[in-house]
């Protein structure tokens, strides 16, 4: 939206979380709070700031692309607003001034209170909400249908003023330069000794300028975390949201109260997602793929129609279409996986990558390996790819046989198209279309054994 920037109140410790951690760097729904925040932000405006203080150095890490305000003493939301004036100095237009910790605010509603805003000719407004148990909020004392006459913090309310319903969401927009003005004049005569924000609309009021109300249908968009218990409690609604926006485009999730899916989840059509799946970070899965239940993907792409079995872990991996991966399987990260592929039950992979069609389906271990395409790895193989001090690579080209519980110790190359034996510890290049046996010799003593028995009478 033209001429209006957006001020983020993000200094203030977590208290009552009992956290050495600011509160806004706490995650609900995947993100850090301060990253729903600007996400909602970032769709008003281009010019934002970020008031910071408690654990600065981490907030001005989780955000990016914003001018952070430094407020070196924490004494109140009027303190933390005042100091951002001189980066406002000379700016005439709107600003959105909000708390860090509000993660279910949404575009909409936003977008809509600029609108009244601006429709109603008002120097400031006030986004509210009505709360079956508003205790610990500020109230809303009214003047008329649309006007505010003040707000007056829980803490310094009288017991009727206790009794109303409608609380104040910590948002606001104000002209920013009636709001630098004011906050010239705010006090901190209060239980708190703090510098109030809503004292500023008080003032306005005042001074006979025309403070509105935006009231929101759904309380549950201006709820503002102080506690663990609260915390939880929107990480809830954030994940079943965004099971719902899934649901809505096509995903079938057959328990959204037990799945986990961060929000920069992206899943594909047709995908059928069971009990107890967990979806991290920046996942991409594609159309008609399946994951089983318990499994854990993070970050990870996977392509359309491959199928995770039960119990895997996918982490910082990218997988090819068609792939089966399971159950029971590890993929860590910087492992690829091509088209049609499969990794079996108590498989481990570790930076490696599998050409199209190529199959380990059992209890192995693949690490720093390069398989080609339509390699066959049989049950227990190993790379031994540590030698105590580096990593060494693996190399198995196209069409090539590793047979059951064999040690490929790198590094290695094992050529196109060859053999090795069940049972051999590789320790040199085996050529193409050859046959590599390491192994002991069988040697077989008849009679050992009962003759082992007679000596022991």
């Amino acid at each position: 939206m033209e001429n209006l920037r957006v001020l983020i109140l993000a200094a203030g410790k977590s208290t009552r979380m009992k956290s050495r951690y600011a509160k806004v760097l706490h995650r609900a729904g995947g993100r850090t709070l301060i990253e729903h925040v600007l996400a909602a932000a970032r769709s008003l405006s281009t010019n934002i700031s970020v008031v910071v203080g408690h654990s600065a150095d981490q907030v001005k890490s989780a955000a990016s692309e914003v001018t952070f305000i430094d407020q070196h003493e924490q004494l109140g939301t009027g303190h933390a607003v005042l100091t951002a004036r001189d980066h406002f100095s000379g700016y005439t237009g709107d600003v959105i001034v909000m708390p860090g910790d509000v993660p279910l605010i949404a575009v909409s509603t936003l977008e809509a209170f600029v609108r009244f805003h601006r429709a109603g000719g008002f120097r400031a407004c006030v986004l509210t909400a009505d709360l079956d148990d508003p205790g610990g909020y500020g109230r809303i004392i009214r003047q008329s249908n649309d006007e505010v006459l003040s707000i007056v913090e829980h803490r310094d309310a009288t017991p009727e003023m206790r009794e109303i319903r409608e609380i104040n969401s910590g948002i606001y927009i104000f002209n920013a330069a009636a709001l630098f003005e004011a906050l010239t004049k705010v006090r901190n005569e209060n239980a708190q000794g703090e510098y109030y924000l809503t004292d500023v609309i008080g003032i306005l009021v005042g001074k006979k300028q025309k403070v509105g109300v935006f009231k929101v249908k759904l309380a549950e968009e201006v709820l503002g975390i102080n506690t663990r218990q609260e915390l939880a409690a929107v990480d809830r609604v954030l994940r079943r949201n965004k099971c719902d926006s899934l649901m809505s485009d096509g995903v079938t999730i057959l328990d959204p109260d037990t799945v986990y899916i961060d929000a920069d989840v992206q899943v594909g059509a047709d995908t059928v997602i069971y009990p107890s799946v967990q979806l991290y970070g920046h996942t991409v899965i594609g159309d008609e793929a399946t994951i089983r239940s318990f499994s854990r993907i993070s970050n990870s792409k996977i392509g359309a129609k491959a199928v995770i079995l039960e119990g895997s872990l996918v982490s910082d991996c990218t997988i090819g279409e068609g792939v089966s991966i399971g159950p029971y399987a590890n993929l860590h990260s910087g492992t690829t996986l091509g088209d049609s592929a499969q990794v079996g039950n108590f498989v481990e992979v570790k930076k490696s990558t599998f050409g199209a069609g190529t199959k380990s389906k059992h209890l192995a271990y693949l690490g720093d390996a390069t398989l080609g395409n339509h390699v066959n790895i049989g049950a227990g193989v190993i790379t031994c790819n540590y030698d105590g001090v580096n990593k060494h690579p693996t190399i198995v080209e196209d069409g090539a046989f590793v047979g059951t519980d064999s040690q490929l110790i790198a590094p290695v190359r094992v050529g196109k198209n060859a053999y090795v034996a069940a049972g051999s510890s590789i320790t040199e290049d085996v050529p193409a279309d050859s046959l590599a046996i390491a192994r002991g010799r069988q040697v077989v003593k008849e009679g050992w054994s009962k003759n082992r028995k007679k000596k022991g009478d």
